[in-house]
């Protein structure tokens, strides 16, 4: 039951709501003196021509009239306001959730997808939450009041009034019922419209759609989801339209019916309505029936959104497959030993690593070599617990990774990875991601040791340079190098190299191997590398087949053992410079990727 659970929303701001319900209750009983006071009028002062007390009456209803839009005024900002941190709160909620699912819920789930569920859903709960809670209360305290006060002036003529309310009530729930499937329906086909531009539109997807000359195709696609989404907006729009024309006619009817009825009354009673009662009574009952068409509405505006926080809150529960410790154990002065216990690794039923007992001493290099789905990546990737373990363990100075807080273990180990990402921010900003609080000074010295440095002081604008989407701006090797230096800022103990250098050419591959044998210095290295100039120099080579070790020792035993490591090595020795990666630059000063093709050897 989702109610429960929305409710509770609310609950941190009472103090304001507070506030809003007084002011509503003042507001209501306020726009009760109008129709009262208007009765005086139409009965006394004007029939008897009591000026005096006819400028009373009149002053009486311009103050309560003031004093209604004044209180209205002031509970619609507490009411925004509320509703907007709410909001707010569910955006951070859910965002923050998400930063703290694994990276397997990522590779499985379309970017436009989550992009949606915070942006289409959470901010369609907006009008809902905003307003609900005003309305709601604010509504039944006029019904109320408005009843009240119609049972005092003639309490036949209420009960004809009230006869009708069920049936509003039917009618509103069966509407609300109808768009709530129709709002499911809209919010899945936004997510997967954002999905959709998330991927064709990123420089990737124009790129591919460019070369494949298929912008035709995805254009004829888009208008289709975008038909699909207009039709769903008119049915939505249209929904249960027919059902509230009748209610609203009868509603505008039913003034016409007092007055029918007071006639009737007398007729056959001889007991005669005064006009300043029956014009008082049908100004209450609009009272009444506009509120009641109020709730109405936000009781089909609640039904639609409940289907928004059913998505949103779909988020909020998947479940942390990868916990924060309760209670995590400190790791001061990390010297970086390395150690995978029998380690065991699955993606649901398929297994990917079986018993890997590796041990990497502080300051060593191993390097992770074997054909492709051996298991090397997400080896590396269990030691940054971006995927925890399913059997086994994996440690660092002897205390399990999953005993360490994510800040330790980010402070600790360090990832350079052949996709780099960079954002749509300044260079000095991409770099600072590693150490907010860097100085200048700091900054440039990272850079300087990645052999970046004066390639950035080249451009445009320095360090103020803004990078572009996923730093397309720069070439592979630009974007390799300006990834050490933010690790370099970061000064981790333990480095994982992930193909760092797989899609280069061989000049752009010299340059970033020598920023990473600088990055290496002193440091525990663990190389996942196709290329066998990049491992060759490494302590101990890991030879991983089928998920499993098969071979380990240094370059020279596992050459002349002649196993599986020789057989890739002798194919990578006809082939030791993999070519160009196509988004490598080498042409415009301001960073304009020119289209090389990309490749990659065996080791």
């Amino acid at each position: 039951m989702q109610l429960p659970r929305i409710l509770r929303l609310f609950s941190p701001h009472r103090g304001r709501l507070a506030t809003v319900l007084i002011l509503i209750v003042l507001g209501a009983v306020l726009s009760l003196a109008p129709p009262f006071l208007l009765r005086q009028i139409l009965d006394v002062a004007l029939p008897h021509g009591r000026i005096g007390l006819l400028t009373e009456l009149a002053a009486g209803m311009l103050l309560a009239t003031v004093g209604i839009r004044v209180a209205a005024v002031i509970e619609s900002y507490l009411s925004l306001t509320v509703g907007q941190e709410i909001i707010n709160d569910l955006r951070k909620r859910v965002y923050d959730h998400l930063q703290r699912m694994s990276l397997a819920f990522f590779t499985r789930t379309r970017t436009g997808e989550i992009q949606s569920r915070i942006t289409n859903d959470v901010g369609g709960m907006s009008a809902a939450v905003t307003g609900v809670a005003a309305t709601v209360v604010g509504s039944l305290a006029t019904v109320a009041a408005s009843l009240i006060a119609m049972v005092i002036l003639e309490w036949r003529l209420t009960v004809l009034s009230i006869l009708l309310l069920p049936v509003f009530a039917l009618i509103s729930r069966s509407v609300g019922e109808e768009r709530r499937a129709i709002t499911l329906e809209r919010q899945q086909k936004l997510a997967t419209i954002s999905a959709f531009l998330e991927e064709s539109l990123s420089v990737n997807g124009f790129l591919l759609t460019r070369a494949l000359g298929s912008s035709p195709v995805l254009v004829a696609e888009f208008g289709r989801h975008s038909k699909d989404l207009a039709d769903l907006g008119v049915r939505s729009a249209m929904a249960g339209r027919w059902r509230q024309c009748g209610v609203q006619v009868v509603m505008s009817a039913m003034p016409v019916m007092v007055y029918w009825c007071a006639g009737l009354v007398a007729h056959h009673t001889g007991t005669f309505i005064s006009i300043g009662t029956l014009v008082a009574f049908t100004a209450l009952q609009q009272g009444l029936f506009g509120p009641v068409a109020q709730l109405m509405q936000v009781g089909i505006a609640v039904r639609s959104s409940l289907a928004l926080f059913q998505r949103v809150f779909e988020y909020l529960d998947l479940p942390i497959d990868i916990p924060a410790p309760e209670h995590p154990v400190p790791l001061r002065r990390a010297r970086g030993n390395v150690r995978f216990e029998n380690v065991h690794f699955s993606y649901g039923d398929k297994q990917v690593l079986s018993g890997i007992d590796i041990e990497v001493p502080a300051g060593g290099r191993l390097a992770i070599v074997g054909p492709t789905g051996a298991g090397k990546t997400t080896l590396g990737y269990l030691v940054p617990r971006l995927y925890d373990v399913t059997g086994g363990r994996v440690a660092i100075d002897g205390v399990d990774v999953r005993d360490l807080s994510f800040e330790t273990l980010a402070d600790t180990v360090g990832v350079v990875s052949q996709e780099t990402h960079i954002f749509h921010t300044t260079v000095r900003d991409n770099l600072r991601l590693a150490k907010p609080g860097a100085t200048s000074d700091e900054v440039e010295a990272a850079a300087k040791a990645a052999q970046i440095h004066d390639f950035i002081e080249a451009l445009p604008d320095g360090y103020s340079t803004i990078a572009g989407e996923r730093g397309y701006r720069f070439s592979g090797g630009e974007r390799q190098r300006i990834a050490i230096a933010r690790t370099l800022l970061r000064d981790p103990p333990v480095l994982v190299l992930d193909e760092a250098t797989s899609a280069l050419d061989a000049e752009t591959e010299h340059a970033v191997q020598r920023a990473l044998d600088r990055l290496s210095v002193g440091r525990t290295t663990i190389i996942i590398a196709h290329r066998l100039s990049t491992i060759r120099s490494a302590d101990e080579i890991v030879v991983l087949d089928h998920g499993q070790i098969a071979e380990r020792g240094d370059h020279d035993h596992l050459v002349v053992a002649g196993g599986l490591y020789a057989s890739l090595a002798s194919r990578s020795l006809l082939s030791p410079s993999a070519p160009a990666d196509a988004r490598t630059r080498r042409s415009a000063p301001h960073g304009q990727p020119t289209g090389r093709p990309s490749g990659k050897t065996a080791v």
